[in-house]
């Protein structure tokens, strides 16, 4: 790993704190230009030590070192949640405040888009210099993992097929293809480390903007699984009914649409099974129940903060079951999901919980 001080650094630093700004690989090999644009800006206006790692050892051990000095990170969807896993993973999460400049192709920053950085490489470096911090939600897992995002089930078709992997650190799931030297396996050409295919970041976009109904096996036939979710305790679907696929997400990162955002049946009306969907509406979900990245932005309204968006899909035409909860726990034969563009499983039984306020990240300011 390289690591160097900025040569022209003005002695000013943001919010009284230099920066530490690490710069993704695959960011310098795929989009040098944007880079270098990147790190002039952020240069330009504060005090910064750069960081290239060249591996997750070297970016765990820059991350590790920082001292006072606030991360910054240039690159994808996959750096960022590198480096709030690991926050995570050393509890210091809460305490430190996630700066993000996106490099990349559109699908591989849908992530940093939802959650309102801007994908304008010098507008998100000023944000960075000039933003405000805002406190953002998250889901936790039972095995100490992080979703930022999103998760869904099934996760696609091609999950099963992941006999090896990467491991995000704080996550313990698999990264899709990339072996855990950095290699590809079966003979495949060599990607960088933290690198997805394209076909898997379009893939995880997919899943969480598309209805779920569109989501089918390998031979087209609608993929369908047999699981118990419950929202809160209270039960959504029971392993004796199908279920085509389930989303969750931050309640206030669901859409714009009315009903998707408040939910158009009361607390406690009857899911189909005699369960009951409490906060749940029996609407369709704007977008499947999945979450629009169009307008970015991530703010969850008041009643939302703190709860997730649980969409359970049934076969056919009938209409969703939608709740609202604080913990979701879905049980049943071994499963897979995919959380953003994390692919975890097989699993028998996982329960996410939601983290209100869990990590900031810097915003351009409002108005």
């Amino acid at each position: 790993m390289s690591a160097q001080p900025s040569g022209d650094s003005p002695p000013d630093t943001v919010r009284g704190y230099p920066l530490l700004v690490v710069i993704d690989p695959v960011a310098r090999s795929t989009d040098g230009e944007s880079v270098r644009i990147a790190k002039d800006v952020l240069c330009a206006g504060a005090g910064a030590k750069i960081c290239l790692p060249e591996g997750p050892e070297e970016f765990a051990r820059a991350l590790a070192r920082r001292g006072h000095r606030r991360p910054v990170v240039i690159g994808d969807d996959r750096a960022l949640l590198r480096v709030v896993a690991l926050l995570h993973k050393e509890r210091e999460l809460a305490a430190v405040a996630v700066s993000m400049v996106p490099v990349g192709a559109p699908a591989t920053v849908a992530l940093s888009r939802l959650l309102g950085v801007p994908t304008d490489t010098v507008a998100a470096a000023r944000a960075v210099l000039d933003g405000d911090e805002r406190p953002m939600d998250l889901l936790t897992d039972d095995s100490d993992g992080i979703v930022l995002g999103g998760l869904s089930i099934p996760c696609g078709s091609g999950a099963t097929g992941h006999a090896h992997g990467a491991y995000v650190p704080g996550a313990a799931h698999p990264v899709d293809a990339v072996d855990e030297t950095g290699g590809a396996p079966d003979g495949a050409p060599h990607r960088p480390w933290w690198a997805p295919a394209a076909r898997t970041a379009r893939s995880a976009l997919a899943l969480l903007v598309s209805p779920a109904g569109r989501l089918t096996g390998r031979r087209g036939r609608a993929a369908v699984q047999r699981l118990r979710i419950e929202a809160d305790g209270v039960l959504l679907a029971d392993l004796d009914r199908p279920v085509r696929g389930v989303s969750v997400v931050p309640a206030g990162w669901a859409g714009d649409d009315p009903a998707a955002a408040s939910g158009t049946v009361a607390g406690g009306a009857a899911a189909p099974g005699g369960a009951a969907a409490d906060g749940g509406t029996a609407g369709p979900p704007s977008g499947g129940g999945g979450v629009d990245p169009g307008d970015g932005g991530g703010r969850a309204d008041g009643d939302a903060a703190g709860l997730a968006e649980v969409v359970v899909h049934w076969p056919g035409a009938e209409r969703p079951v939608r709740a609202r909860a604080r913990a979701v726990t879905v049980s049943g034969a071994d499963f897979h999901y995919r959380a953003d563009s994390v692919v975890g499983g097989p699993v028998r039984t996982r329960t996410w919980t939601v983290q209100p306020g869990a990590w900031r990240l810097t915003l351009p300011r409002d108005g």
